[in-house]
């Protein structure tokens, strides 16, 4: 039989006695509609003669009109082309390969431009290493088009011309008294290394620093101690069998990311195998949530899990005086990782070289194949030690000149006001600067330097595996690359672009163009790679055990800091699509905020409660850590986080170059004392409530059946399809038959055997909740930001939501029977238990799943929505008078309805209402105005794009060449997208699978969207 689990995604949703869950269960709002306010007061109702007929005509007539006066728009004179630019036709998109490398997020990436303009970023698929963020990396064209940014260079607060600019910097380079440091990120680029070594040479006073925001210290000291090189270890998790984690959230941003792809491919069933994964942790993150056992560990209880596992794989005793319940864990996973041998993996993400020591020796004493130390990632170079160096000599007066470029220490050094103060002692600073951010505002020089869009440039992934970064656009302000200035001031006039593809002569040669065509290629580094110097870090086992062995003094609660997979380490806080990205653990949007266990919660007297409209308010907190203190930090109760811990995401707080509305949450760097993620600090009750903009409540099936799917690994190979993915049944002639039969259906079939009929497949076990869908969704479909005091209100207008679900219990142990004569929030205290302090997690995406027997479509009054062909269910804007009947009678709660007009509304101060963001607008697809509803269109405008492409060009569209927006984001392959005529397709292969079935099945409305069953590998060593 089916999973009888119950999912919640609230803890509010718990409380029996909750009327605003009630309310939510049968109204799309919480809050009555003041019909009184625009229909007249009752005694003047009740006295009037009108028909209900008659008034129903005049409101219906009324609210068309005014919904046609609110469609119009202003008239805008087009002026066609003089001469048409070279490759550019109107209306035709070109692609360009390039990469974003910003320090943080590294990736190659394809690039659609429509008249010139950047409006998407798409994955390369000829670039097979992959790194972190693809929200943040989908995201990132917009932030090209940031009002905030530094739109000509600048002297005193002054703009300047780049001449008087070079002039004076080259005076005082000239002049310096003291040592010329470059303050950067990690570029990994071969040519710019190579220039900064020319740079140098020409000076003879130039260190060049490398600053990584989010530091890998640990990983790379103890990579370069055991290997003899400043590197990250490479991981394929598709070979793996047995995955360990303890405090690695690999999913996400850990060690550069982008092991969530192979993790993917490894969870998929294949030949009724997946991996076994086992997360120990303390923040609830996205790759615990997946995990297939996840124990709640402490930090200083994870270190100790660490020295155990490293004493029953490497050989020698394991003694620990962790509980029971972990201790009985950590043998478990030890015997897995035995057992597993070449096959299997382990990872930490403990912040000590100590630990990231041991983690390699384990991988070596199993043999693992998943773990490469021949071809490392060189996409994090960062050295925490020379960063720390810095500030204590620009404080003792010793640096003469300090260039910083693509890091602002001002905001994020965790020792900021040492750096501030040590920038007064330096006669020459100057910022490298996209925005005028903390750091550019206290510098006497800022170079405005374009946006990877606008730019060269080369990375280096790994030894061998490189690419390519090209404009795509001609800079948009007065800036020059960071390459460039270098040059200038070395004496050399050549420009980048020449100096790159010189660089690259002799490796590439003729090659060049088919490089920069795909983006990537293979090859040797151009530059000779450094080797280890004197300086490096010297670690053996035996003390790294005896290290993590010691308590930790500090104060009484452990604190985690994380990033979160919207915003990363901050560079892109100003992008408002990032912002409003829901995150996919607490589904809160415009914060970051403290997560705490209620156990700690209730110690302390705090509370999170929903208030009368649904939104979620808490209380504040402070946190201290020595003599700095983080003030009026919000709280939210976590379900998943382990007692005696928090976590908190960095990030957040940015002032500077920041528009008003989107100045949120607080910084957190300060507490990331030494570059440790994990610290112990004191934490108290602060006054005061805090508003929320959390969607946990929003749109909620729960109570209802077959939402998720779910089974074991064990059930899945051993027991028969009906057992696991039951087909819901309904009653005809008194007899029980499946509700996929003829006999329950009561609709006229559409044809749907001439021409296309499109499908969509979304893989539970694939999706890792990352978010690349959701940006790409908003970025193809002009989908607006609407700001956090409308998502409180439950007016957010993602087209495509990814749903997080908590569980308690395997399965229910009582007959469904009784459950189902219980009323549907009753059986909440029967099944469920609110003190599961780690309840299991299940991640689904939801957008419109174009039902072919869909209930909005039986109630529009003016037929705004209908049936397409090609099995769309289709919105027709310029009919929609804004009833929401569609809305209300939608099962899935998929639709969005413009309360405001988004776009050129002064209201809304966000990307779509100023003519810089505006640029990033799709011109395929209109941007809606107020009063009309709008949702998932399957991107219609690219399944027409690719008939029309293969209708002139005199051929059929190949399997894999229809796509939608958030299936071509989808690098996990979680989300696939095809045509179910094309009987040769991977969609229809997906759709007869044994694992897929509808959301809401017994609902009969046959919907185009499949999902496939999750499964999880509960075998226990």
């Amino acid at each position: 039989m089916s999973s009888n689990k119950k999912y919640w995604k609230s803890v509010e949703e718990l409380n029996e006695e909750s009327s605003v869950v009630e309310t939510l269960k049968q109204k799309e709002f919480t809050e009555e509609i003041p019909v009184n306010e625009f229909l007249g007061d009752k005694s003047s109702l009740k006295s009037s003669k009108t028909s209900r007929r008659d008034f129903l005509k005049y409101v219906g007539f009324s609210t068309a009109a005014a919904s046609l006066a609110a469609c119009e728009g202003p008239v805008i004179n087009s002026i066609p082309y003089v001469v048409q630019p070279e490759r550019i036709v109107p209306g035709v998109a070109n692609y360009y390969a390039s990469t974003i490398a910003d320090g943080f997020d590294f990736a190659s990436v394809l690039v659609k431009t429509r008249e010139g303009r950047p409006i998407k970023i798409e994955n390369n698929k000829l670039g097979d290493v992959r790194a972190a963020g693809g929200a943040r990396v989908h995201a990132s064209v917009l932030s090209m088009y940031d009002v905030n940014r530094v739109k000509r260079p600048m002297i005193d607060g002054r703009n300047v011309a780049w001449e008087e600019f070079d002039k004076e910097v080259g005076s005082e380079l000239e002049n310096v008294n003291g040592d010329v440091v470059l303050l950067t990120q990690t570029f990994a680029s071969p040519s710019t290394s190579k220039l900064i070594n020319e740079f140098s040479g020409k000076l003879g006073n130039v260190r060049h620093v490398v600053y990584d925001t989010i530091s890998e210290d640990p990983a790379l000291d103890a990579f370069e101690s055991k290997y003899g090189k400043r590197a990250l270890p490479d991981y394929d998790f598709a070979k793996a069998e047995t995955i360990v984690s303890v405090g690695a959230d690999f999913l996400a941003d850990w060690q550069g990311g982008g092991h969530d792809i192979g993790y993917a491919e490894s969870r998929i069933p294949k030949d009724g195998k997946i991996s076994r994964h086992v997360q120990f942790e303390s923040n609830l993150t996205i790759t615990g949530a997946k995990a297939d056992k996840r124990v709640l560990a402490k930090p200083s209880d994870q270190k100790k899990i660490l020295v155990a596992l490293h004493g029953y794989l490497v050989g020698r005793n394991s003694t620990s005086d962790l509980s029971g319940k972990i201790d009985d864990a950590v043998v478990k996973a030890a015997s897995q990782l035995r057992k597993a041998g070449s096959n299997g993996i382990f990872v930490t993400g403990i912040p000590e070289a100590d630990a990231q020591l041991l983690a390699l020796e384990i991988n070596e004493a199993i043999g693992s194949k998943i773990l490469n130390s021949d071809n490392p990632r060189l996409i994090r170079k960062g050295n925490a030690r020379e960063v720390q160096q810095l500030v204590k000599d620009m404080n003792s007066g010793s640096v003469g000149a300090v260039l910083i470029a693509g890091v602002n220490p001002a905001y994020s050094l965790p020792n900021a006001s040492e750096f501030v103060e040590g920038l007064k002692n330096v006669d020459l600073s100057l910022s490298f600067a996209l925005k005028h951010d903390e750091t550019a505002k206290l510098c006497k020089y800022v170079a405005a330097i374009p946006h990877y869009l606008e730019s060269w440039g080369d990375v280096q992934f790994t030894p061998s595996k490189f690419s390519l970064t090209q404009p795509t656009i001609r800079p948009l302000f007065d800036t020059r690359q960071l390459q460039d200035c270098l040059l200038r001031w070395s004496g050399n006039n050549t420009s980048y672009k020449d100096y790159l593809k010189e660089t690259w002569s002799g490796q590439l040669g003729k090659g060049w163009s088919k490089a920069l065509h795909d983006g990537v290629f293979e090859s040797t580094s151009p530059v000779s790679e450094e080797t280890t110097g004197a300086s490096a870090v010297s670690l053996d086992s035996g003390s790294a055990r005896r290290n993590l062995s010691k308590e930790t003094e500090g104060g009484n609660i452990e604190l985690s800091l994380y990033t979160k997979v919207s915003m990363g380490d901050g560079q892109q806080f100003n992008n408002p699509w990032l912002q409003e990205m829901p995150d996919p653990i607490t589904r809160t949007t415009w914060d970051n905020y403290v997560t705490m266990s209620r156990v700690d919660a209730e110690k302390l007297d705090i509370e999170n409660y929903t208030v009368s409209n649904g939104a979620l308010n808490g209380g504040y907190v402070n946190i201290k850590l020595g003599d700095v203190s983080v003030n009026n930090v919000p709280v939210i109760i976590q379900p998943g986080q382990a007692a005696g811990s928090i976590g908190l995401a960095l990030g957040y707080g940015k002032k500077e170059a920041v528009q008003e509305e989107m100045r949120v949450g607080v910084n957190a760097f300060p507490l990331y004392k030494d570059f440790k993620t994990f610290q112990n600090v004191s934490i108290e009750k602060a006054s005061g409530s805090h508003e929320f903009a959390c969607v946990q409540l929003q749109s909620t099936m729960a109570a209802r059946d077959d939402i998720i799917k779910e089974t074991t690994l064990e059930e899945y190979r051993n027991e028969p399809k009906e057992h696991w993915n039951h087909m819901p049944e309904v009653e005809y002639n008194h007899e029980e038959v499946p509700v996929s039969s003829d006999k329950a259906d009561i609709w006229n079939a559409f044809d749907r055997d001439i021409g296309h009929h499109f499908n969509l497949s979304i893989d539970l076990n694939a999706c890792t909740a990352c978010g690349a869908c959701v940006i790409a969704c908003h970025s193809e479909n002009n989908v607006p930001v609407v700001g956090k005091d409308e998502v409180r209100k439950f007016r957010d207008m993602h087209w495509l939501r990814i749903d997080r679900y908590y569980s308690s219990g395997d399965t229910f142990k009582e007959d469904p029977k009784t459950l189902e004569e219980l009323p549907a929030f009753d059986t909440y205290d029967v099944i469920e238990n609110p003190q599961d302090e780690n309840p299991e997690v299940a991640f689904q995406p939801v957008m419109c799943q174009h039902c072919n027997h869909a209930p909005c479509e039986t109630v529009c009054p003016v037929a705004a929505t209908s049936h397409g062909r090609q099995g769309q269910n289709q919105m027709i804007y310029n009919r929609c008078v804004g009833t929401r009947y569609c809305a209300n009678n939608c099962p899935y709660k998929v639709r969005r309805f413009n309360w405001f007009n988004y776009a050129e509304n002064e209201e809304f101060d966000y990307n779509m209402n100023n003519d810089l963001g505006r640029m990033v607008i799709n011109p395929d697809v209109t941007v809606r105005s107020r009063g009309v509803m709008e949702k998932c269109s399957m991107c219609i405008q690219m399944t027409q794009k690719t008939i029309l492409d293969a209708k002139r060009e005199g051929r059929e569209v190949e399997d894999g060449e229809f796509q939608t927006a958030c299936s071509a984001a989808c690098d996990k392959g979680a989300i696939k997208f095809g045509d179910i005529n094309n009987k040769d397709a991977e969609i229809v292969k997906l759709k007869e699978d044994d694992r897929s079935y509808h959301l809401l099945e017994s609902l009969g409305t046959q919907p185009n969207v499949v999902y496939q069953v999750l499964i999880k590998n509960t075998s226990e060593a």
